[in-house]
């Protein structure tokens, strides 16, 4: 009975390790890159589960180029990474052709036509996209028949795109991808996006533009000089109760967050010549800088 029940164990395992596998599309666990002495990231840890709109946010050399670039299998690192269940060293190649990566400035070959540029991109994964191509082209009014020289970034951009979409992969890895583009086009973008996590595939979107996270992200991993600062979901990260206070006090004008509760407030007003005074709610895009701010209860927002 005994080999039964060890079988029996070993199958249990491996269904929790498969059903782990399925739930998270990516695991990060004590990543950490060395430039020299100069430190890019520092045991970063952080999954994203399958299906999601993964929102990467950090100011320039937060290290989010240097998870990435990781993730993808260009830089030797110390740590663990798993991308769709297999791991980053051992099966970059494998990994590849499940992702789709557009960088934040893709470059091409300047005198060939679109249409030549979006069809090589495929050739290079052995795979005949023209169908899926020709569609988001459509969506996205690519002029196939123009040279990359010709094209405005925006149009570049809209290349890229085509590129990282047409061979329908199972990870999208989106590095400040909606710069350049007009807004009815940063619309039909996400629509895209959409429609594709609807099918099952995996969003990372690294960007500056915060609203872009608050509308279409489920959750979020925020950056900051080469450390992970905090990751959960958006609504948790944008639930707080520091208040923007814009006052003149003692013939000052001063406005600033404030992370204090309202009791701590009035008592530092107290017995000062207040004459104007608005306290509201800080903005998104408050919020989130504030994670990139000092520790200091006027600058700082925190939960």
């Amino acid at each position: 009975m005994l080999p039964f029940f060890c079988a029996l164990i070993m199958k249990t395992e491996k269904g929790k390790e498969e059903a782990r596998m399925k739930e998270n599309a990516i695991e990060i666990n004590h990543l950490t890159k060395y430039y020299g002495r100069h430190c890019g990231v520092a045991d970063v840890s952080f999954s994203v589960r399958a299906g999601d709109i993964f929102g990467f946010l950090g100011p320039n050399g937060a290290g989010k180029s240097t998870t990435i670039r990781s993730m993808l299998g260009f830089l030797q690192y110390d740590g663990e990474i798993s991308i769709l269940g297999m791991d980053a060293r051992k099966d970059h190649e494998r990994i590849l052709r499940e992702i789709g990566y557009m960088p934040s400035e893709a470059m091409f070959y300047p005198s060939m036509r679109v249409r030549d540029v979006i069809r090589l991109s495929a050739q290079m994964r052995g795979m005949d996209c023209k169908q899926e191509a020709d569609m988001l082209c459509d969506r996205l009014k690519v002029d196939t028949e123009r040279r990359i020289y010709e094209l405005s970034l925006g149009n570049r951009k809209k290349v890229s795109i085509v590129c990282a979409m047409q061979h329908r992969p199972k990870l999208f890895i989106f590095d400040e991808p909606t710069g350049g583009l007009d807004p009815l086009m940063q619309n039909t973008f996400f629509e895209l996006i959409g429609e594709y996590v609807e099918d099952g595939t995996t969003c990372i979107l690294s960007t500056h533009v915060l609203s872009e996270v608050k509308k279409y992200c489920n959750n979020v991993a925020i950056m900051k000089e080469g450390q992970l600062v905090s990751t959960g979901s958006v609504s948790e990260l944008t639930h707080t109760s520091s208040k923007r206070v814009r006052a003149t006090v003692d013939g000052q004008a001063v406005d600033y967050l404030y992370t204090k509760d309202m009791n701590s407030l009035l008592k530092e007003l107290g017995g000062r010549n207040v004459t104007d005074l608005t306290i509201t709610d800080p903005s998104i895009d408050e919020i989130f800088l504030g994670y990139y701010s000092k520790n200091d209860n006027r600058e700082e927002v925190k939960k």
